[in-house]
């Protein structure tokens, strides 16, 4: 008899994770949220805009080499990120409708398997890390405290969007970082737009859970904002789209990125309009659309290097 996948309710019905790995690989998989790949994008595509605002010449050989490695220590990072922000919340994931049948609070799991799992991975990455350079492998490192500390700020802040935003463009930093040797003022005001970028995305996939999350007393800023999610989120991507734009002026981009990053805040904004807090399947394809979003930043930056 052939099992049916327990297939999770943010994972896309046809992922490839239940429809083609073995049986035995999949709470590991889903441990990971290798079901779910829109996170590794996410992850990954500040640190492949950081790689390209850093580049002298987009498309050589060591950009496209640090964009191999970003891509595949994204999808190890965000696995053991993920897997340590469940052995952490495993008693809260329990009682949320969307996330109970997560490997660990499903018993597919134990939380000591889980660690074991968030140090394999990152040992792994660490073998990417110390072929950066030493000032991407200092802000590789100085990384792990953002990465450790995120699953307790829901705890104590009602913003921990914000503090994800500060883990999850790091790589930005490093990105360029692993280029250039340096920081530079415009990497750092490219990367504090991102950070809002990422607090307005997942204001709006944290929507999905406000009802569950008021009950067992976790805080959000979708929580924070309550009817005003349209203001809320529409400030974040104002925010967003300026200083990324500065960050672009400082850093020596030409004027081909402005056109990139119209389009870019016009995807934003496309969201504002659709968005409906009532709607969980739209927050989800929503937030998902953000791939698109970071792939246009980088188209942006990449012209921003032609000279016209």
């Amino acid at each position: 008899m052939t099992e049916t996948p327990q297939i999770l309710p943010d994972a896309a019905a046809t992922n490839w994770v239940d429809r083609h790995a073995p049986v035995a690989l999949r709470p590991w998989l889903k441990l990971g949220r290798f079901d779910r790949p829109v996170g590794i994008w996410l992850l990954f595509l500040p640190g492949a805009m950081g790689i390209v605002f850093g580049a002298q010449w987009v498309l050589s050989w060591e950009a496209l080499y640090k964009l191999v490695l970003f891509a595949v220590g994204s999808a190890l990072m965000r696995g053991a990120g993920c897997a340590f922000n469940d052995f952490v919340d495993r008693d809260f994931d329990a009682q949320v409708e969307r996330t109970r049948m997560r490997p660990i609070p499903a018993g597919q799991i134990t939380p000591k398997q889980a660690l074991a799992f968030v140090a394999a991975s990152s040992l792994i990455s660490l073998l990417i890390l110390i072929q950066l350079g030493w000032t991407a492998i200092a802000l590789g490192i100085a990384s792990l405290a953002l990465v450790a500390a995120y699953p307790f700020m829901k705890r104590i802040t009602w913003w921990p969007q914000a503090w994800l935003g500060l883990t999850f463009n790091w790589g930005f930093l490093m990105g360029y970082a692993s280029l250039t040797g340096h920081l530079s003022l415009g990497a750092l005001i490219f990367y504090a737009g991102l950070v809002f970028w990422t607090i307005g995305y997942d204001t709006i996939y944290a929507y999905q859970d406000i009802e569950d999350d008021a009950m067992i007393g976790v805080k959000s800023s979708a929580r924070a904002l309550g009817s005003n999610a349209r203001g809320g989120v529409s400030f974040f991507y104002a925010l967003a789209i300026a200083l990324t734009g500065i960050g672009g002026i400082v850093g020596g981009l030409y004027w081909p990125f402005y056109g990139g990053l119209f389009i870019t805040g016009w995807h934003l904004f496309a969201q504002v309009r659709a968005l409906r807090i009532d709607d969980n399947g739209l927050l989800l394809r929503l937030f998902k659309s953000n791939r698109d979003t970071g792939l246009l930043w980088v188209a942006a930056i990449i012209l921003g290097h032609l000279r016209p």
